[in-house]
């Protein structure tokens, strides 16, 4: 098979491009000891952090692959001249999850007015201003996206997918957590793909039935096999045929998103229903990740006098709190299990893992010289990153920690990929 150019946007550290293009050939579901064979080859990728000067996550990127057509600048400027981006086949990329609503449209133009600084309408301007548009794109968001904005829940997700309908594309979902799949961490993220109009997927979808292609014969549900929650919960509905009226007039009684777990977008006309896992193979669990004890530096071991402070944060509270004002108020909040349990998939991790400090949300192991945190390589692990993928020179374990708070499951990733190879 020929190479599929890939565009990699909002790279992070590289998990979208380990998980097609494998790291030096080796799969992430195989502890990259197996070769991968792939044909996705990554011919330009953008990472830019607005909220810091130095531009850690691309330093980590440059590392590991040739700088030469990694672009470090914002992606904003970058679209307002598309000729840059090379034409590719495929478009990738995690994109924040933020206010998409429309102001308006562009007269004479092609473009809409989105808010400033939401990274969709860059995405939006590529697709719109390329003549040769990517025939696919697979995107990754949080899942919350099915269900925001408080005010018109799911409205987001309508304006993402009425701007891809007009564009020529179908759009297929499903809210996959790693774990469900025997990957070591509960992680539960939106993967999105798409399919041009030119591409033989495309009249194959529509040749067929909707349901059928998300629950039996899709790309999704080749690699990570699903059944329906209930044979009642399939819900059709048509969007708007204009985006502004999507932005404005999608569900404004606020209640619950009419988007459930999977679904798919054809020619405006949304097939969504709920599904549960159907997966009957091996589980990698907290425990298999785990670096042998005698490699675990000291600073990871929680020293006896600060247990009070984790079992405090990590445990069940009912108290009165003040805020700045001084209003005081009832707080709750319920127990965690703590330590992590070895024998489960670890919780997911945040972007705020790193660093000594007592806190609620970091992992905490037992272990045979006491309680510790996670390393960074056990981070990476538990991503199915290489070990020591975001280590270079001077890069701190907390900034590390902070990479795979952001990053996502790379097997997921790599299983997508190759079922999409085979529709191809």
């Amino acid at each position: 098979m020929e190479n599929i150019k890939v565009v990699e946007l909002f790279a992070g550290v590289g998990g979208f491009r380990l998980g097609l293009e494998g790291w030096k050939n080796l799969s992430s579901t195989s502890n990259y000891t197996k070769n991968l064979d792939s044909p996705y080859q990554v011919i330009w990728s953008n990472q830019w952090e607005p909220s810091t000067k130095i531009q850690h996550a691309s330093m980590v990127y440059e590392s590991r692959w040739d700088s030469q057509n990694h672009s470090n600048e914002n992606i904003e400027e970058v679209v307002k001249d598309c000729t840059v981006i090379p034409d590719c086949d495929m478009l990738v990329g995690g994109f924040p999850c933020q206010d998409y609503s429309v102001a308006t449209t562009l007269k004479n133009s092609k473009g809409l007015l989105g808010k400033k600084g939401v990274l969709w309408w860059s995405i939006h301007k590529i697709l719109s201003d390329k003549e040769q548009k990517p025939k696919y794109l697979f995107l990754e968001n949080v899942d919350r996206l099915l269900n925001s904005p408080s005010k018109q829940r799911g409205r987001d997700f309508a304006i993402i997918l009425q701007s891809l309908n007009e564009l020529g594309y179908i759009v297929e979902w499903r809210v996959i957590n790693a774990a469900d799949y025997g990957f070591p961490q509960r992680r539960r993220r939106t993967f999105i793909l798409a399919y041009h109009h030119t591409t033989s997927i495309y009249k194959k979808i529509k040749a067929g039935s909707p349901s059928q292609w998300i629950l039996d014969k899709g790309t999704i549900a080749d690699v990570f096999p699903v059944v329906q929650a209930a044979k009642t919960n399939t819900t059709e509905f048509k969007l708007e045929e204009d985006i502004v009226a999507v932005s404005e007039g999608f569900n404004p009684s606020g209640k619950k998103t009419p988007f459930e777990n999977t679904g798919i977008m054809i020619d405006g006309v949304v097939t969504s229903m709920k599904t549960v896992s159907n997966y009957d193979g091996e589980y990698v669990l907290l425990k298999d990740v785990v670096i042998d004890v005698k490699n675990v530096p000291a600073p990871y071991f929680i020293a006896e006098e600060d247990l009070p402070k984790w079992n405090y944060l990590k445990g069940a509270k009912k108290e009165i709190r003040k805020n700045a004002t001084g209003f005081e108020y009832n707080y709750s909040e319920g127990g965690m299990i703590f330590p992590d349990p070895l024998e489960k998939a670890s919780r997911t991790i945040i972007t705020g893992e790193g660093g000594k400090s007592a806190s609620r949300f970091k992992h905490v192991i037992t272990t045979p010289k006491g309680l510790r945190r996670l390393t960074p390589i056990e981070l990476e692990r538990l991503n199915m990153f290489p070990d020591e993928h975001t280590y270079i020179d001077k890069m701190t374990d907390t900034k590390r920690a902070f990479f795979m708070g952001n990053a996502l499951v790379v097997g997921v990733i790599e299983e997508i990929g190759k079922s999409l190879l085979n529709k191809i």
